[in-house]
């Protein structure tokens, strides 16, 4: 992906009449049976959060200027079912927030947006259907910390975008809240 314009690239491109974001990018192209898909299914389904961090550090590495990063106040990770971290013991996209919360020093906040619905697998879903299955999974909770603020919502993988919509949906009913979006990896349809 190209990672210096952020502001017209295929990922926002992506999200153009849909949700209001300021700016998206991803770092790494997810394809079946890619090496991105590997570390992707390690990092979610086996435990193998150091995948995250590494991915996370890599990241920052392409990113040494940091404009991507400016402005930002606050990473959001998008957020699991309760039940879905009671199983796997950890969110996904955890060890990526951090290690990007480390290089920029921005606060992470993942108890802001929760998922109050543990809807079903999204990997075999058209993108209606993901969005209809998702479409209120996300809740607020305080939400005047974000209030006027900028924040970075991070995902492991975009592949419709419903899930991004579905978070943005309800992060914006604070207000004067502005949203970016970062993805470990995305899913370009052709």
């Amino acid at each position: 992906m190209e990672l210096d314009d952020h502001s017209n690239n295929i990922v926002t491109n992506s999200f153009y009449g849909r949700t209001k974001i300021e700016k998206a990018i991803s770092f790494l192209s997810f394809h079946k049976k890619n090496t991105t898909q590997k570390l992707i299914h390690e990092l979610k389904y086996n435990g193998r959060q150091e995948i995250g961090t590494s991915l996370g550090l890599w990241f920052t590495e392409n990113q040494k200027d940091g404009t991507f990063f400016s402005n930002i106040d606050y990473i959001i990770p998008v957020p699991i079912h309760p039940k879905k971290m009671r199983k796997r013991g950890y969110n996904q996209v955890s060890s990526f927030c951090k290690s990007l919360s480390e290089k920029f020093n921005i606060p992470v906040l993942e108890k802001v947006l929760f998922r109050g619905k543990n809807s079903s697998s999204q990997t075999s879903k058209n993108r209606l259907e993901r969005s209809k299955t998702i479409e209120n999974d996300f809740m607020l909770n305080h939400s005047e910390e974000i209030e006027n603020k900028h924040v970075l919502l991070i995902d492991d993988v975009i592949t419709t975008g419903a899930t991004i919509e579905a978070c943005c949906k309800e992060l914006l009913k604070t207000p004067n809240l502005r949203i970016s979006v970062l993805s470990i990896a995305f899913t370009a349809h052709t």
